[in-house]
């Protein structure tokens, strides 16, 4: 009976699933993806949709601010980007989006890297306001720039089709999402196991320490930067073809907060915790929603105070976690889970 975790091996010791039940789970979990939209409803598939996009967001945000503790309050501006250089790609210069979404990643990555230059200098509190900074800028440029981007008019983005099949639909989108998800959850997982990703813990640790032993802190936090922009890019260019509308009142400072608090709750460096955290501030509102519905006839009194509760009860959530679990889902997964690998001898 197993009862802890031994290795005789670097190998198995570096190995991305370790334990052969780990590889049971996540095989369940694939064939779950696979199987469900077969039996969903639209509106069930809509919200699978959404929290794909939100995962490779979070995914993106956790990479900078969980692994390599640079705090950004600029998610919106760069998701802004990702979504307004996909629809430009696609409108103005007729390219088809399989390849305005990646060449609008690329450009994401390369503002990211522009707004990271400043972390050489500042750290924690200082470096937050100067990713705010950039969310106010890009701001400014979307509604200003109105021979590009239209201004605070609505960009219109055609349907993406694939040999004559519109791919924004609910059911034919959710493969795009759940695999660009699937790719970017593995690419961050293999990233952390990595020296890169071993610079990036060390910077957040204690960056200088990482810098004494020759560690490169202003190049990895760029790097950081880069790779964190091109995944929240990518989410911002998924939106822009699976919506086919990109408005600048989508990509404000409540989103940059809204995937900060999806990280906070889901787990701060932890691949899991993005998908738990976009799963819960996806799913929260839907139900409020709900039930605000059910009550409309019965009780209108109160379908009228839940989208206010809705934002309470966001702020209640993010303080429970800090409270009573600042690891946040991920760290009551991981207990569950070594709850049942060494029972009976769980204490």
């Amino acid at each position: 009976m197993e009862s802890g975790v031994f290795f005789s091996d670097y190998r198995n010791d570096a190995a991305l699933r370790k334990m052969p039940l780990q590889k049971i789970r996540i095989g369940l979990f694939v064939l779950a993806v696979v199987i469900f939209p077969f039996f969903a409803s639209p509106f069930l598939l809509n919200l699978a949709n959404q929290i794909a996009i939100a995962t490779v967001g979070a995914l993106g945000l956790n990479l900078l601010v969980g692994y390599t503790g640079q705090i950004s309050l600029g998610q919106g501006a760069f998701m802004a980007v990702g979504a307004y250089a996909a629809g430009i790609f696609t409108v103005r210069f007729g390219l088809p989006f399989y390849l305005s979404i990646p060449l609008a990643s690329l450009m994401a990555a390369a503002i990211g890297l522009l707004f990271g230059l400043p972390s050489l200098r500042l750290k924690g509190l200082y470096l937050a306001i100067a990713t705010l900074a950039a969310q106010q800028i890009v701001e400014w440029i979307i509604t200003h720039w109105t021979g590009l981007t239209g201004g605070t008019e609505a960009l219109v983005v055609p349907a993406p089709e694939l040999f004559g099949v519109r791919l924004n639909r609910d059911f034919n989108f959710y493969w795009i999402g759940v695999t660009v998800a699937g790719l970017s959850a593995l690419f961050v997982a293999n990233l952390v196991r990595s020296r890169v990703g071993r610079a990036f813990v060390a910077i957040r640790d204690q960056d200088i320490a990482a810098s004494a032993i020759g560690v490169n802190v202003f190049q990895y936090k760029l790097l950081a930067f880069a790779t964190s922009s091109f995944l929240v890019g990518l989410s911002g260019a998924l939106i822009a073809n699976y919506r086919t509308i990109v408005t600048w009142e989508r990509f404000t400072i409540e989103t940059s907060i809204l995937y900060l608090a999806m990280i906070i709750i889901g787990g701060l460096g932890s691949v899991s915790g993005s998908f738990f955290g976009a799963v819960l501030i996806t799913l929260l509102p839907a139900v409020i929603n709900t039930i605000g519905r059910n009550f409309q006839d019965s009780a209108p009194a109160i379908a009228a105070i839940l989208p206010f509760v809705q934002q309470a009860t966001f702020g209640l959530i993010i303080i429970l976690f800090l409270i009573l679990e600042p690891e946040g889902l991920a760290k009551l997964w991981r207990n569950v889970k070594d709850y049942f690998r060494v029972w009976p001898f769980s204490y």
